[in-house]
């Protein structure tokens, strides 16, 4: 079973990395990036219940 630090580090990586991506397909492909977004959304809700602030991390702002 993972540690609570574990599951923070990984959705961190993961959220990073996912803006990386969004940012880059967001005016090329729009459904790529809505599609993204979902996963996003997920992310924010998780590192947000683990007690994570979003402020410095979250880039995409929407």
């Amino acid at each position: 079973m993972p540690s609570a630090a574990d599951i923070i580090r990984d959705s961190i990586n993961e959220f990073s990395r996912l803006q990386n991506w969004m940012l880059s397909v967001k005016e090329k492909d729009p459904a790529t990036y809505n599609s993204m977004h979902e996963r996003y959304v997920e992310l924010k809700v998780t590192l947000t219940t683990l007690g994570v602030n979003l402020t410095e991390l979250d880039r995409i702002k929407d």
